[in-house]
């Protein structure tokens, strides 16, 4: 296996500094990982390059160059063991591994004839909100809770990623928005590491980071989350009720399109 640098590709942004951002790539997160590293092992200071590299059985020169953006060929156990050094969680040692095998070939486009046993599915799970949304979290799908408690939904194009990063009433309408900004945007670096240079993604990204916040928050730690299953979530939905909604995430992936996540919102356990 080939472990190789992310495309990088120049992202413009419509801001006054005129500043341009690039996707994120695989030695921008070593970089990460090392300084937290150091952290958790109450060093004060990033794990040194040298101590990574020693631990690994190779030199200095060749982790530096990894850092650096440089490819390097890793065989499935050298690959574990950088992991366990830089005490990587689960998404993050999928991320490694993603890069270091290029990424997950797209399904393509999903097809009116591919949802129809999905919807069926989705259009079951009623009362609660459910949803189908492709790699790059655009709804392809939703049954009538879900219009009801995002009425978004309703437009073509809608996409659930965009709207809680971007839409106005998203900031009103999601409890501690910051955090659930953070792991949304968490969720689009994944993306990029499964799905490197996917049109889809990379355009969406290049929208959220129009959003002065959202690109503020993009340049804090990188961060690398998989998906939200079982997250909870506090919703303010004033148009459904006056009080605030407690509701947990249950993200399914069907086995023929695993390039589409299927969400159903339901509430907490014990309640």
């Amino acid at each position: 296996m080939v472990l190789r640098e992310a495309l990088s590709i120049p992202i413009p942004l419509d801001h006054e500094e005129s500043t341009t951002a690039e996707l994120p790539g695989l030695a921008s997160l070593l970089r990460d990982w090392r300084g937290r590293a150091g952290l958790r092992m109450g060093l004060a200071k990033p794990l040194p390059q040298m101590v990574v590299a020693t631990r690994l059985g190779m030199s200095e020169r060749w982790y530096r160059d990894l850092e650096r953006g440089g490819t390097a060929r890793f065989d499935p156990r050298l690959l574990a063991l950088l992991a366990d050094v830089l005490l990587l969680d689960a998404d993050e040692r999928a991320t490694l591994y993603l890069y270091a095998m290029g990424g997950t070939p797209s399904a393509g486009p999903a097809r009116p004839e591919d949802l129809h046993p999905l919807q069926e599915l989705v259009d079951r799970q009623m009362p609660r909100p459910a949803f189908l949304a492709d790699r790059a979290w655009t709804i392809v799908g939703h049954n009538r809770a879900a219009a009801e408690w995002f009425p978004w939904m309703r437009h073509p194009g809608a996409n659930f990623a965009r709207w809680v990063l971007t839409a106005p009433e998203a900031r009103e309408q999601v409890a501690d928005w910051t955090w659930q900004a953070r792991m949304t945007l968490a969720m689009i670096r994944f993306a990029l590491a499964r799905y490197p240079g996917d049109e889809a993604v990379v355009a969406l990204l290049t929208d959220v980071l129009r959003d002065p916040l959202c690109r503020r928050l993009w340049a804090g730690r990188a961060c690398v989350v998989a998906n939200r299953d079982g997250d909870r979530f506090g919703l303010r939905l004033p148009h459904l009720s006056s009080e605030p909604i407690e509701t947990v995430a249950q993200v399914l992936t069907p086995g023929g399109r695993p390039d589409l996540s299927f969400v159903v919102l339901g509430p907490p356990p014990g309640v």
